[in-house]
């Protein structure tokens, strides 16, 4: 049966900055609180100003584990001047640059869950090099680029434990709906016999890990 967060988490959710739909939320959330149950972290690749953190971090409280979310809060490719997804209220006015760190504590802070996030400030690739745990769950929702998104998922599929869900958001097999970085990284997952598919919700992927590798 679909977990759903409380109507408390679901309102500070629909009430963050963020891109993501709230039928894909529901789907990640009940992702999280299946994952959490391992006993391990939670890790997010993407955080931007946090709405998708918001449902993890309450998983993660549930079950008395932690949400991990790395971003280097600079803003990826489509969120700099002069494109699509570019928010001038999130720019840094003394260095001139996409901060949206800001942000992100306001909204754990606004939603009471600072205590149950650790936000890491850097490069995925970079993070993931030094990062040494198992993870009970790995959401990958950062760059577009295919470079981003195969170092999304070379850094940090690894750490997935046995049993742990790998989500994958921004899948579209039409390239007419999105970009098509994500969805490759979704067939590279599945050919790779290691992951099962779980579940999909509009471009929202849940593969469940199966065997080893990547």
């Amino acid at each position: 049966m679909a977990a759903e967060p409380k109507p408390e988490i679901l309102a500070a959710f629909q009430a963050a900055k963020g891109f993501m739909p709230v039928g894909e939320g529901l789907a990640l959330y009940t992702a999280a609180t299946d994952a959490a149950a391992l006993g391990l972290p939670l890790l997010e690749v993407g955080t931007y100003c946090g709405r998708s953190t918001i449902l993890l971090a309450d998983a993660a409280r549930a079950a008395g584990v932690t949400a991990l979310t790395v971003d280097h809060h600079r803003g990826s490719e489509e969120q700099q001047p002069g494109w699509e997804y570019h928010d001038p209220t999130v720019v840094d006015p003394e260095v001139g640059r996409m901060d949206t760190l800001p942000t992100f504590r306001r909204t754990l802070h606004a939603a009471g869950l600072e205590d149950h996030v650790v936000a890491l400030v850097g490069r995925s690739p970079q993070v993931a090099a030094v990062w040494g745990g198992k993870l009970g769950f790995v959401f990958i929702d950062g760059g577009h680029t295919d470079e981003h998104a195969n170092g999304d998922y070379e850094g940090w599929a690894p750490h997935l434990a046995e049993g742990g869900l790998l989500v994958i958001h921004d899948v579209f097999p039409d390239p007419a709906h999105g970009g098509q970085a994500p969805y490759r990284v979704y067939l590279r997952a599945l050919e790779s016999g290691a992951f099962s598919e779980v579940s999909v919700t509009d471009s929202l992927r849940v593969l469940r890990r199966t065997g080893t590798g990547i």
